[in-house]
């Protein structure tokens, strides 16, 4: 069982200023930008009319976008109807929106390198977050130090934000070990191979934080296809009927594995929220200032008691589902084209080039360091142990059981067939 945050934590008040980012040069991008000492509720108790106001708000707003493909700043307008989400990156200075596209790009280059690692046969397998860049590092860069992530196991963006060396993602996918970090180090639980899950793990360890009386909130991430999982649909209700302070975050990247969104549902996933009392918004998952601002304001309204939201981040797997999948039995490669002209990383590049507040001696050093960390990747990767293959017979049963002795014998007798085939 995971450890209360606000067991281990001092309560932090709701204005207070997060202490800086976690874990990448990126300056100032964790803060929060609320500014109320409000009283959180405990109990099912809620502030009605701000959650109306905003089921409301959530239900009519298609699409939250505050950077267009083309790099222009848009929904910054007082009469926006995304002028409330533009609000919490209104102050976002220069070096904040550097520090995000130079998390954007890192990360995508440990990605590279992980899926070339298993092509290469050092990894059994790997889930690829390729075109999920901008609402990974844009919804982690929203949470606080003593806020609490659950993710799946693609969430390699959101780990880089909480500070975990992105080397230590990959001793699971090795099968050198079940997991390479402290969850209470970084705030960030283990990846979740269990598909849903984690969403009924965030909302219980959400009731533990609003029972404590802490101010942080917790973020639950899945993607499309677990939103049909029953866990979901019960961690919902959970979080509405205890006034949970979770924020649901879907990335919808289209497919759940093969399986396309309209074979998934009837209506976008956001409006889903609807039905179990709480707001729910469709945010550009390819524009990270709309990440970060929608993540911003979900996370602010959790921590002030107004309970559970749920963030549907539109975004597109560019990749397999994982190493093992071939998306080309089952998507078309125009639709690849389609999204490619949408790249998060592009987006991000030409506001940075258009507003002058990147040269290309930036871009340089960037490439430079990109190139540092997927060869440190490839060094660590290379360094780590065979795993045990022996390992999977241990702690099956307390005392021992014959069956298991069995199985391991015929097991070695089988790898040891490997040895004698190679001394002929």
């Amino acid at each position: 069982m995971t450890e209360s945050t606000a067991a281990r934590k001092p309560r932090r008040s709701a204005g207070s200023k997060a202490a800086g980012t976690t874990g990448t040069k990126a300056a100032g991008t964790t803060g929060s930008k609320a500014g109320t000492d409000a009283k959180r509720t405990t109990g099912t108790k809620r502030t009605t009319s701000t959650t109306r106001t905003a089921a409301k708000k959530g239900s009519e707003t298609e699409l939250v976008q505050l950077l267009t493909p083309e790099g222009e700043r848009v929904g910054t307008a007082a009469n926006s109807a995304y002028a409330e989400y533009a609000s919490y990156v209104a102050d976002i200075t220069p070096d904040e929106l550097r520090g995000l596209y130079r998390d954007m790009v890192l990360t995508r280059r440990f990605d590279a390198e992980a899926t070339a690692l298993q092509r290469q046969g050092e990894l059994g397998l790997w889930a690829s977050l390729l075109g999920q860049e901008a609402a990974q590092i844009g919804s982690g860069r929203a949470t606080r130090q003593d806020d609490y992530v659950f993710p799946t196991y693609r969430e390699h963006g959101v780990a880089w934000c909480r500070g975990v060396d992105p080397t230590n993602l990959l001793g699971m996918f090795r099968g050198v070990n079940n997991g390479g970090w402290d969850p209470n180090s970084n705030n960030f639980h283990l990846y979740t191979i269990v598909i849903g899950s984690q969403a009924l793990h965030a909302t219980g360890y959400a009731m533990g934080v609003a029972k404590d009386g802490a101010d942080s909130g917790v973020i639950a991430y899945f993607g499309d296809g677990a939103s049909s999982q029953g866990d979901v649909s019960e961690a919902f209700n959970f979080a509405a009927v205890y006034n949970a302070p979770v924020v649901f975050f879907c990335q919808n990247n289209q497919w759940a594995i093969s399986e396309s969104n309209e074979k998934q549902t009837r209506v976008p996933l956001y409006q889903r929220a609807q039905g179990f009392g709480f707001p729910g918004v469709r945010v550009d998952g390819n524009d990270v200032l709309a990440s970060l601002a929608v993540t911003r304001w979900a996370l602010d309204r959790a921590r002030r008691g107004e309970g559970p939201a749920l963030i549907e981040a539109y975004t597109y797997r560019m990749g397999a589902h994982t190493t093992s999948d071939d998306p080309s039995r089952y998507r078309h490669d125009d639709e690849r084209a389609a999204w490619e002209a949408k790249d998060p990383i592009l987006r991000l590049r030409r506001f940075l080039e258009s507003a002058n507040h990147a040269d290309e001696g930036f871009f340089a050093e960037l490439e430079a360091e990109s190139e540092a960390l997927g060869k440190r990747v490839r060094e660590v990767v290379r360094a780590m142990p065979d795993p045990d293959r022996f390992a999977i017979f241990e702690n099956v049963y307390a005392d021992g059981h014959a069956l298991v002795d069995e199985e391991r014998a015929q097991f070695a007798a089988y790898q040891a067939s490997f040895a004698d085939a190679e001394g002929v």
